[in-house]
């Protein structure tokens, strides 16, 4: 049983992702207040926890700052939070490891675009060893990258797992918690963006044209 769940670690994947989306659909349109905002609040305060491991999953740091602010206004515990999130992405990577394991011909015929930085993420396994498994959540393009390709080598599943379970509490510790601390500063903020978003709306339109340049040269690269 265990085996055949290994070997369809990426469907599990792709199955987890779609029910999120559909749990949220749904209970948005369900829910009992007006307004797409009220709605996503009160969705949080209901399904927090659950919304918090799914998203937990995906290493979206977002979840996990709402996580804090949640926790800092009472609606969640502060620890539970970090327990549930920490568990969440040790999932993910556990299925991004599996992936590598035990769906090589997948890997190798759906990431050719990515041999360079799997080709980076061996070197970095081989140079630091245990670490690199540490601390791949920080480094940005690669979260995903490097638990496959640790899949991909000999690596003890163990000593994956267990390195990568105590990585991604620290690693919801390190978010949540300040977001808790900060929380009353961080809700000032977001009321004074919400007042004044015309201020804010040129960063905003700023950023997303960066990122839509920047996958526009990547996607230029590729095809030459």
């Amino acid at each position: 049983m265990i085996k055949k769940l290994q070997n369809n670690s990426g469907k599990i994947l792709f199955i987890v992702v779609i029910t999120f989306i559909i749990f949220l659909s749904y209970n948005l349109y369900i829910s009992p207040v007006e307004g797409i905002e009220n709605k996503f609040v009160y969705l949080l305060k209901t399904y927090g926890y659950i919304i918090l491991f799914a998203w937990s999953i995906l290493e979206g740091e977002a979840g996990l700052i709402m996580a804090g602010l949640l926790s800092h206004t009472g609606n969640m515990n502060l620890y539970i939070a970090i327990f549930i999130a920490g568990l969440g992405g040790f999932t993910g990577d556990q299925i991004y490891f599996y992936i590598g394991r035990f769906n090589k011909s997948y890997v190798h015929k759906n990431f050719k675009g990515q041999r360079r930085k799997f080709a980076l993420a061996h070197l970095l396994l081989v140079k630091y060893g245990w670490p690199i498994i540490f601390a791949q959540r920080y480094m940005y393009g690669m979260r995903t990258i490097i638990p496959i390709s640790i899949g991909l080598t000999r690596y003890n599943a163990k000593m994956f797992a267990i390195i990568n379970l105590i990585s991604a509490w620290c690693w919801a510790a390190i978010t949540i918690v300040p977001a808790w601390y900060f929380g009353e500063e961080i809700l000032v903020v977001l009321k004074w963006i919400k007042e004044h978003w015309y201020y804010a709306a040129p960063f905003a339109l700023t950023i997303l044209g960066s990122v839509i340049y920047y996958f526009y040269k990547v996607t230029k690269k590729k095809e030459k």
